[in-house]
């Protein structure tokens, strides 16, 4: 399948940095319509272990900057072979105007939100990208390839949002499904990982510490007490390698 081989969600470009930016190598993203996005959790996984074993960047702590800012990775490596990447994802944004969103209040928690025949409750979470946190019985399809499109487009976003919809199975662990904006329904989504672990905190559902399941694969997700930041831990797996003409 087009996940787990040739094709994928979007295109990442790895660039020099800004003659401004204090990182090492700079990421550009584009979605699966052509869309640019801000960042994107999962592929700066990606990018990170490409630019070491690739030896385009053969440092086990990785500065990267990205539409959201520069952000720190560090590098498990064992060999030539990175196992896993930790990515300071930064403090998360809260208010209306950082996500954006049009919806009313100093923070959006539980905020009730009427589309369609659906009645559900919208948590907003900018992690240098909007995501509307929405929390369920069960992600099914309907909700995800019914309602996800929906949410996406609704006015009440101007920039449109990601959505995630959630199921808690304790307080250390959820199982979490994307409607990415721009890219459709993804099997992972890192940021919207780590915008879950912000809204699972704020609406006293889940602890600061989260394992979250996607179909995609598990990340580690912790949203630090002291500093403030998101921490998300996870792999990043080559699946098949090409030449493009263009």
């Amino acid at each position: 399948p087009r996940r787990f081989g040739v094709g994928g969600d979007g295109l990442i470009l790895i660039l020099p940095p800004s003659d401004s930016a204090p990182a090492d190598v700079r990421m550009q993203m584009f979605n699966a319509d052509g869309s640019e996005s801000e960042m994107c959790g999962n592929g700066i996984r990606c990018l990170a272990k490409y630019a070491y074993e690739y030896g385009i960047c053969r440092q086990e702590a990785l500065r990267v900057e990205t539409g959201h800012g520069v952000l720190s990775l560090e590098l498990r490596v064992q060999g030539d072979e990175v196992l896993d990447i930790r990515v300071d994802m930064g403090i998360p944004r809260l208010q209306p105007n950082e996500i954006p969103t049009t919806l009313a209040g100093e923070q959006i928690i539980l905020e009730p939100f009427l589309i369609g025949d659906h009645s559900l409750a919208v948590t907003c979470v900018s992690m240098g990208n909007p995501h509307a946190v929405i929390f369920v019985e069960e992600a099914s399809d309907e909700l995800v390839l019914g309602v996800g499109p929906l949410i996406e487009t609704d006015p009440r976003f101007p920039q449109r949002t990601n959505i995630e919809f959630v199921e808690v199975l304790s307080a250390t662990e959820v199982r979490q499904r994307t409607w990415e904006r721009g890219s459709g329904e993804t099997w992972a989504c890192g940021t919207g990982a780590s915008a879950v672990c912000v809204a699972g905190v704020l609406t006293g559902k889940t602890q600061r510490r989260l394992k979250v399941h996607l179909i995609g694969g598990d990340l580690d997700l912790c949203w630090d007490e002291h500093s403030d930041h998101v921490f998300m831990t996870g792999t990043a797996t080559e699946v098949f390698s090409g030449d493009w003409t263009i």
